[in-house]
């Protein structure tokens, strides 16, 4: 009788699987659960269902969650095929000064080699993110980096945004239009002053760091736009801070164009995966659930 019962339970499970009714056993230990912002539990392809729906899609990640680079990846091959020939993925990981070398490399004018030497590649290139430049070249999709070069930022830390009024006109084509309009007020900006300890609008320290920040947001935002055309739908990846509470590259995007349909995905770790915790309410459209004692990639 136990061995029938065990059986059937074991049927039971696999035919409710394979309805597509997802089945999560007691001794499951899940990788990850998504969630929408208001903590519902979301299945991946209603996700990817809606997210095709839209203009710009940015999956906020934290850049050492293999979980998330992996989900990415998934969401990429989804809607490859939901949005067949009008998929364009966007990279915070590279900067617009090496663009030209990312389009090469895309085509398959550039070798592993060269681009990996010549392009600035973050240190977990290899794992992270080459998987998803090289579905770009068996899909034939555009691919855009849309980062400032990071030693303009650097400068803009140290010195505030008057440090880069003096560049050539050649340099500055590779960052957001100037002057730069900056909300000190946006969440994200404000949980940055008190992370360090000053106020933005008093510390001229605290001020810079922030500026700097948001030239990133803004030539990210910048590039977003002028990277696709009606009709496609951009896939930026980049660090959560950067899109979460709706504002950074949110915020940029519709200040210059308030009718864009735009999605975001914000990667957190929490304790356990059964409901979305508190705080992680509303971060973003989606919620990718990690556990915190997920193995990082650095």
């Amino acid at each position: 009788m136990h061995t029938l019962l065990t059986l059937f339970c074991g049927l039971f499970a696999l035919t409710t699987a394979a309805a597509g009714n997802p089945v999560l056993l007691a001794a499951d230990r899940p990788a990850y659960r998504l969630f929408t912002a208001a903590g519902k539990p979301v299945e991946f392809g209603k996700m990817t269902k809606e997210l095709a729906t839209a203009d710009v899609v940015l999956f906020g990640e934290q850049h050492n969650d293999p979980i998330a680079h992996w989900l990415e990846l998934q969401v990429a091959k989804d809607l490859a095929q939901r949005k067949a020939g009008q998929l364009v993925l966007g990279l915070e990981m590279f900067e617009r000064d090496v663009q030209p070398l990312v389009e090469q490399y895309n085509v398959g004018e550039l070798a592993d080699t060269a681009f990996e030497a010549r392009s600035r590649p973050w240190p977990n290139y290899r794992t992270d993110y080459k998987p998803l430049l090289q579905l770009a070249q068996q899909q034939k999709l555009r691919v855009v980096g849309t980062n400032v070069p990071r030693r303009y930022a650097s400068q803009v830390a140290r010195g505030g945004l008057a440090a880069l009024e003096a560049l050539p006109a050649a340099e500055k084509a590779w960052l957001a239009p100037l002057p730069l309009r900056i909300d000190y007020e946006l969440p994200g900006y404000k949980g940055m002053a008190q992370m360090f300890g000053g106020d933005a609008a008093h510390g001229a320290g605290v001020q810079y760091i922030i500026q700097a920040q948001a030239l990133k947001d803004a030539t990210m935002a910048y590039f977003i736009r002028q990277s696709r055309q009606p009709g496609q739908l951009l896939l930026h990846v980049n660090g959560s801070y950067h899109s979460d509470n709706h504002d950074g590259i949110v915020w940029y995007l519709r200040q210059a164009e308030p009718q864009l349909r735009i999605r975001t995905i914000s990667t957190v770790t929490q304790e356990q995966l059964g409901k979305l915790d508190k705080e992680n309410l509303q971060k973003a459209d989606y919620v990718l659930v990690v556990p915190a004692d997920m193995t990082k990639t650095y």
